[in-house]
Formats: C-alpha cells, structure tokens, sequence
C-alpha cells in the first residue's frame, strides 16, 4: 500500500480538482445553504443526510440481536447499544468530515490513496458487504410481507424488486424527496415502536439502571456474546461511504469557513439522527425485555416468533401488527439508502457510473438469489440464519472502512487544518482497535462456537 496521488487535500486548487469528479454528481450541492441565515434556517439546510445514515443503525439486521438481549437478559444490554451508539457517531463525524474537507467521499479518497490492487481489493469487500446489508433488507422486507399479509417468503422475496423502479421514480425528483421519504419512514417506526412501549408498560426504573455497565456483561459467556453480537452489528461499513458523499449535497462556501461551518451543522444533524436510531434499537430490546424476560419466553431470538407471541402475551390486538409495519418500514428504508451507497462505491473506486436501474438491479439480484434458494429450500429457519450469516459479512468488511477513515481524517496533508487533533486521533484509534477486536471474537465464535468463553 502506498500513495498514489494527493487529491484529498483541503487547498482551494485541491477542492477545484475535486470538483471535477465530484461524488454523486447528479445530486452534488443540489440544496442551497441560505447565506446570512439565522442558525436555525442553515441548520434545517443541513438536515437530512443523518437521517439517511441513521437508517442503517436501525435496519433489519439488527433486530435479531436486540429481540435476543431483551429477552434473555431483560434491560442489561441497554447499555451496550448506548455505547456502539456513541462508536457511530464518532465514526459518522469522521465521514462527514472527510467528505466536506476533501470534497471526496471515501471509495474516491481510497482509490485517491491506496495502489491499484489495494483499491480494487477493498472495492470488492464493500461490494460483498453492500450485498450482505441488501440481503438482510430482503429478508426483513419479505418476513414482513409474510407476517402482515400471509405472503410466502419466496413471493416476498420476488416481490422487493419492484423497489427498483419505486427508487428510480423519487430519485427523478430530487435528493431532497429522498430524505423526506427516508424521514416519514422513521416517523412511522417511531410511531410503531411508540406504541409497543406503552402497551408494553416496561420498568422504567429497570430501564435507566439499564444504561449503566454491568460487569456480568463481561463475565456471563452468554450476555458477552449477545453484546458482541450487538456491537458488532452497530457500525455498518457502507454507511461510512453514503456518509462522506451526502453531506456534498449541501451547497455551502468551498473556503475554509465554509466548510467549518458544513462540518459543525452536518455534525448536529447526524448526531441527533444516531439518538433517533439509538431509541429504536433501545426499543425493540425493551419491549422484548418486558413481553418476554419475565414470562417465560426467554429464549425467543427470531423475528417471526416475536411477532407471533406479543399480541397473546401482552393482551392487545395490534402490538403484532405495528411489529411488522415498522419490520417493512425499516426495510424499505435501508433499500434507499443501500441504493445510494452501491452507487457511491462503484463510482468511487472504479470511476464507472453505471445507470442508476442497472446498478440496483445487479445489487438486488445479487440479494436476491442467495435469498430465494434458502427460502425455498429451508423456509423460516433457513432466513434466520441466513439474516445472521449477512451480519457476520458485514462485521468482516467492517475493518477495511474503519481503518482507512481514521488514517485519512488524521493525515494533515490531507485533511489541512480539519485533521483530527491528537486526542480525537487516539480516541478513533481506540474505537477502532476495540470494534476490530470484537467483530474478530464475534467471527471466530460464530464459525467456532467452541471458542466461546
């Protein structure tokens, strides 16, 4: 690995020749920051790129380890989501900050970096993890169907296709349409999960003593696993790229102030969008944690049969039913923002701009396949697995992302005056090494269960 090029660098000549090749150029500084503003008009400006990222911190994906913490171990695990939540907004402000600094989004700053070999080696692990995060969509979108329509898996499958062309159709309208898409999404989760807690009726008391670290999180083999599982699910490698490119939708000043200015609102914006993902994920083990931790069902750990069991166990009609809207709706929201995140690595690494349907045909049909053959095959259990085995994939691409944007937000060659100051270098630093650390446990305890401590 060596440097080829130094395009990310923050001098006006720099920016200009970023601005050639900008990332997204359909959508590039596509939505006017009001010059002499209040702050609340500029930060309203600025808003909508978090709530994109945040998308991926609630995905299907992560439904099956927190619907497992909170039935097992009632409120324990809360903390362990609140602290994967604040790795990803550290590591989410690094994104941001590359993209406004450089003008480059992360594939381009690598393929800007890194040899040819190297480049075209990590352009393929985020191609797999992007399949593997649009595998898990599948699958969260199809059990949805299922759950509220009585649709078999395999027809579900078949059927999220047709968000290909539903994404094109709102992508003609503007970035903007995609982010009050993505938002009115988040409401309905929001409202869902809203609704689960109050027919739930949770220990509140339980809950907030929930946020503080237990050292049995470290000695009990079964809850380290779990909070692993959690951990390493959290930070979604292709978030990290979506992120760096779509805070350049923005039209802010392209000097120096400018882009301090972009970076501190676009800092706000996906801090406050991470809370949001932090209170779904914190929802969903919660009202687990009360529907089952203390009824009996502690072992329940897959989607269907915590969908089956709320109704009959808290004594409503429609607890099943908002489970499995806000299911869909979290699917239909991480295919937006997966869509976005294939075009942004291809463009990237490799410079080629493919049509926007062809590109997403190709990632969901890679989704797709696997998909199918495990539904016909083996049903309900065998989309089970193959949710966690999507997980897995992500958590080993995890690194390859992490690690280069916490060299490149570092390097003052680069970054100018935005590199990272020598404590938020050793806190990335640290971050890093304990997210590799445990995404490498959770894999080796996942193909190797024996090795479990």
């Amino acid at each position: 690995m060596h440097t080829r090029i130094n395009t990310t660098d923050t001098s006006e000549k720099g920016w200009k020749r970023a601005l050639t090749h900008p990332s997204l150029p359909e959508v590039f500084a596509s939505v006017d920051v009001p010059k002499n503003a209040s702050r609340w008009k500029k930060m309203a400006a600025f808003t909508g790129p978090g709530l994109m990222v945040a998308v991926g911190y609630m995905d299907p994906g992560n439904w099956a380890t927190d619907i497992a913490g909170g039935a097992r171990y009632g409120y324990a695990l809360l903390s362990v989501i609140l602290i994967s939540n604040l790795f990803a907004m550290l590591l989410q402000h690094l994104a941001l900050k590359l993209g406004i600094a450089t003008g480059r989004d992360l594939a381009q700053a690598c393929r800007d970096h890194y040899a040819k070999p190297v480049g075209f080696a990590l352009w393929i692990l985020c191609e797999i993890a992007i399949a593997a995060c649009d595998l898990a969509e599948v699958i969260g979108a199809a059990i949805a169907l299922n759950l509220l329509f009585g649709l078999p898996l395999t027809v579900g499958v078949v059927i999220t296709v047709v968000d290909v062309l539903v994404i094109l159709y709102f992508q003609q309208k503007g970035f903007r349409m995609l982010e009050v898409i993505v938002a009115g999404l988040i409401g309905m989760i929001f409202m869902c999960f809203g609704y689960e807690i109050l027919v739930s009726d949770p220990d509140f008391g339980l809950v907030a003593r929930g946020l503080l670290p237990k050292p049995q999180i470290v000695t009990d083999p079964g809850m380290l696993y779990i909070a692993i599982g959690i951990l390493g699910a959290t930070v979604m490698p292709h978030n990290l790229y979506l992120h760096s490119s779509i805070v350049q939708t923005r039209n802010f000043d392209k000097n120096q102030a400018g882009r301090k200015e972009a970076i501190r609102y676009a800092t706000i914006d996906s801090t406050l969008s991470l809370f949001l993902a932090f209170f779904v994920n914190a929802a969903i083990l919660v009202v687990a944690a009360a529907a089952f931790h203390d009824t009996g069902y502690q072992h329940v750990a897959d989607i269907t049969d915590a969908h089956k069991l709320l109704d009959p166990v808290l004594g409503v009609k429609f607890a099943g039913i908002a489970f499995a809207v806000a299911l869909l709706a979290s699917g239909q929201n991480s295919t937006l923002t997966g869509t976005l995140a294939g075009q942004i690595v291809m463009e990237g690494f490799l410079n080629i701009r493919l049509r926007p349907w062809l590109r997403r045909l190709i990632t969901r049909l890679i989704a797709i396949i696997p998909a199918l053959v495990v539904t016909i095959l083996y049903g309900e259990k065998g989309t089970g697995d193959l949710l966690v085995l999507s997980q897995v994939i992500l958590s080993l691409q995890l690194s390859f992302a992490v690690v280069p944007l916490v060299i490149f937000t570092g390097d003052s060659v680069k970054m100018g005056a935005f590199a990272n100051g020598r404590l938020l270098r050793m806190v990335s630093w640290i971050v890093t090494a304990i997210i590799v650390l445990l995404n490498m446990y959770l894999l080796l305890t996942t193909f190797f269960p024996a090795a479990a401590v």
